[in-house]
């Protein structure tokens, strides 16, 4: 059910079914929303999307619209991001992410036979920024990343998100498939700047 004030109607409730989580729609690097056909309407951004039994499962905040009004595709925000982010906002006024220091692309048909990788595993690693935790580590372009602090990686975006969402300063570990053979490699993440120093571009 999400719950709001679209087109300024008080105490609105509309119902739906989940159809996706961690969707990806474009808004940016760290996309991850649940995917529902509640009507979701202007007004009803930071809305509540509840469960039946009334839990909190996520914080209303797109359409997909051509028209700009609902055609049953609605995002909202997951509320473990939510969760996350809030103590930051509190405590510092602004939320830092994890920095990894690598532009990483889907894996590519060619690389995946030749690592001989699974359907839907891993991230390609495209670049590596100089005197980045990535480049300290070893990371090398055409390294694919495989899993996360031991949770396997599904996609770029993934990654992406999984980086992000660790703090500044946490050891993480990343497994790695190359043509020489799988590998684990242990980084520092650093702190995400909101304008990359000059070496870093």
């Amino acid at each position: 059910m999400a719950v709001g004030n679209p087109f300024g109607l008080e105490q609105t409730v509309t119902t739906g079914i989940v159809s996706a989580k961690e969707r990806f729609i474009g808004a940016g690097p760290y996309d991850d929303f649940i995917q529902t056909d509640a009507s979701i309407n202007p007004g009803n951004s930071g809305g509540p999307l509840v469960d039946a039994r009334g839990a909190l499962i996520g914080i209303n905040s797109a359409i997909f619209s051509q028209t700009g009004g609902s055609v049953g595709i609605g995002f909202a925000i997951p509320v473990n991001i939510a969760k996350d982010v809030l103590p930051q906002l509190r405590e510092r006024g602004r939320v830092t992410r994890g920095y990894l220091g690598v532009a990483v692309a889907p894996v590519t048909p060619d690389v995946r036979r030749e690592l001989r990788l699974p359907p839907d595993r891993g991230a390609l690693v495209a670049e590596v920024v100089p005197r980045s935790p990535a480049a300290a580590a070893g990371l090398a372009p055409g390294d694919v990343v495989t899993a996360f602090q031991n949770a396997p990686i599904q996609s770029a975006n993934e990654l992406t998100r999984r980086v992000g969402g660790t703090p500044p300063g946490a050891r993480v570990t990343l497994t790695v498939a190359r043509p020489g053979g799988e590998r684990t490699i242990t980084a520092t993440l650093a702190q995400l700047r909101d304008e990359p120093a000059s070496e870093d571009r």
